[in-house]
């Protein structure tokens, strides 16, 4: 199987560093309109083919990485789509949500892979989270609170949810399989008229389950933090923590009802113990590079398909509305 990457900036090198790490690759090509990046690519990575434009790297490749900014993701997954290659995207998918559904639609009529690279879900900690989550450890899941905050950087083109929430919204599309049904975003364009530096975008379930995420380019402190309480047990997962990324706590709230009391409701506390589940110290990009290939050689669904890369840009579209109306928005189960 041959490999291309199409863009050679931030990402791209990552991505091809990995490709050039799985076994099952004869090959890997690459592709960017500023040519500075390709030749230095080659320089890190001699085996690396380069290209001289977008045909030819969809000619000397079975499949395609798109690591370009999120404007051209549409048009270049759709080009590749249609001369048959399968399609690992970055994030978000597409700009707007029926551009997302046609990607998926096509790939599926093609027997075509699309995955989307929401790298988060292939770390350790958020694949140690589904498993508490599917083992019943947590119980009732109650709530999902994120906070993703940094100085900067200010963008022009995005605002701060469609820069920082892409994560956080995977990873909570991923823990849960129910979707949401609304939502209501709150933000502050402080110094860019109409880009919101900070945001606050609350989700809403059917079942009353409810998600938050703090969002901002103007903390003076970087915070990766997202805290998944249930009725049993809390789960802490700190990203900027070295070593003990996920911790859960045995605390909680117990009600009591006391019938002789006129029916009042009291509830008590619950304090236990909190531990530190071992993580395995792999890098998620080289495991989601290896699900990706394995997916494409065995005709399986990954894990961040197309279906989820079209919720979370849907999403953030919803979230806009919401920012510059705001009111709730409702969400479109379909």
């Amino acid at each position: 199987m041959r490999g291309g990457v199409v863009g050679c900036g931030y990402w791209g090198p990552n991505l091809v560093r990995n490709f050039l790490g799985q076994e099952s690759l004869t090959g890997t090509s690459c592709f960017d309109l500023d040519t500075r990046r390709v030749d230095t690519i080659v320089k890190t990575f001699p085996n690396v083919k380069p290209c001289r434009s977008y045909d030819e790297l969809l000619d000397n490749s079975d499949f395609i990485a798109v690591a370009t900014p999120v404007h051209t993701h549409y048009q270049l997954a759709l080009q590749a789509l249609e001369a048959g290659k399968h399609v690992l995207v970055e994030k978000p998918m597409t700009l707007h949500s029926h551009e997302s559904a046609k990607l998926r639609k096509l790939a599926d009529s093609k027997d075509l892979v699309l995955m989307v690279d929401h790298t988060f879900i292939y770390t350790p900690a958020v694949q140690k989270m589904k498993e508490l989550l599917g083992n019943g450890q947590l119980g009732r899941a109650l709530y999902f609170d994120s906070v993703r905050v940094n100085l900067g950087l200010f963008q022009s083109d995005v605002n701060v949810i469609w820069d920082l929430a892409p994560h956080d919204l995977s990873i909570l599309l991923y823990l849960f399989d129910e979707r949401p049904v609304a939502l209501q975003a709150q933000g502050r364009d402080s110094f860019i008229n109409g880009v919101h530096d900070l945001a606050y975008l609350t989700l809403f379930y059917a079942d009353g389950f409810m998600a938050n995420l703090h969002l901002s380019w103007l903390s003076p402190t970087k915070v990766r933090k997202i805290t998944v309480a249930g009725d049993k047990r809390m789960i802490v997962y700190d990203d900027m923590e070295s070593s003990e990324k996920v911790k859960v706590y045995d605390k909680g709230v117990e009600r009591i009802d006391t019938e002789e009391l006129h029916n009042e409701v009291r509830v008590q506390y619950r304090i236990g113990d909190i531990y530190t589940p071992a993580l395995k110290n792999e890098e998620a990009l080289r495991k989601e590079t290896a699900h990706f290939l394995d997916c494409i050689e065995n005709g399986t669904s990954p894990m961040t398909d197309g279906v989820s890369g079209e919720w979370v840009v849907k999403i953030l579209e919803a979230a806009n509305q919401s920012l510059k109306s705001g009111n709730r928005v409702e969400l479109d189960s379909e």
